[in-house]
């Protein structure tokens, strides 16, 4: 019982992350929809921002974060005016195509300027080394940090989707572009913000991961971004709370997997999930059938 508690404490933290990653897929797709493959390199960036900000300039955790999140969002918006906004009116497959190139543009760019090798996070100090015991079950202050930070984000989201002038303008342009053109709403100016907006909260998770797993290195989103895509399709590509039940599901199913059948086995079973998705219920778990117009 310990075991299996301490499985899903583990599950929730790992979770956290892919539902923060996740939750930029899904808001590009709903709005313009794209699979923004660059997204798990922003993801990437932000952890480098924070280990630069935390080894170099010698700042805190909180400081370090928040600045990986501002980059990360002028990095996605500068990304977005770059290589999308041209893009517009093309064929979906030739925005595809440029995703990936922008990918490995981040990618082999990152590289190129902090060498391919593993970077170690600096050790935290003070409160953030806290474990509290409960018996064999052990959670760490990291964990609870990881878990307050994603729940304060996602219900922040939540807030500025439902309730603000901006939040209204994306559900409208993810509904419908044309009419939401027609009733005077800024697509351009909507679908950076929306990009701005994931981008932030995927510099969170870069840093996150940093801590957590003390390691970097600039391939280091390409696994997790793609697991975070399988968590946005499982609970419905394009919706919000799906991307949140769909990070913590795969975290959940990954650390049961490796603790239990054996970690050689894990992303397999993640991306037999995701066929088994496509193949039982195309939509996802939150999704629902829509005729398409033609």
């Amino acid at each position: 019982m310990e075991q299996l508690l301490q499985q899903v404490i583990n599950g929730i933290s790992l979770g956290s992350i892919y539902a923060l990653i996740a939750l930029g897929y899904t808001m590009v797709y709903g709005i313009i929809k794209l699979i923004n493959f660059a997204h798990c390199d922003v993801y990437m960036i932000g952890a480098y921002v924070g280990y630069f900000c935390m080894t170099t300039f010698r700042l805190g955790f909180v400081p370090s974060l928040l600045i990986a999140m501002v980059v990360c969002t002028l990095l996605g918006v500068a990304i977005e005016k770059i290589a999308y906004k041209p893009l517009r009116n093309a064929t979906r497959i030739a925005v595809l195509i440029t995703a990936i190139g922008v990918s490995m543009f981040l990618e082999y760019g990152t590289m190129f300027f902090v060498k391919a090798t593993s970077r170690s996070y600096p050790e935290m100090t003070g409160i953030m080394t806290e474990r509290f015991n409960f018996g064999n079950v052990v959670i760490t202050m990291q964990q609870v940090m990881i878990l307050v930070i994603t729940v304060v984000l996602m219900i922040l989201l939540q807030f500025i989707v439902r309730k603000t002038r901006i939040g209204k303008a994306m559900r409208a342009v993810s509904m419908d572009r044309d009419a939401a053109e027609l009733m005077g709403i800024n697509i351009d100016g909507t679908i950076s913000f929306t990009f701005a907006l994931g981008s932030a909260l995927a510099g969170a998770a870069g840093v996150l991961v940093g801590v957590y797993y003390n390691s970097i290195n600039p391939l280091m989103g390409v696994l997790p971004g793609l697991k975070a895509f399988v968590a946005a399709v499982f609970g419905g590509i394009g919706i919000i709370p799906g991307a949140m039940i769909g990070g913590y599901f795969i975290g959940m199913v990954e650390v049961f997997v490796s603790g239990y059948g054996g970690s050689l086995y894990r992303d397999a079973v993640v991306f037999g999930i995701l066929i088994l998705i496509l193949i039982v219920k195309p939509t996802g778990l939150l999704g629902k059938n829509t005729g398409e117009k033609v």
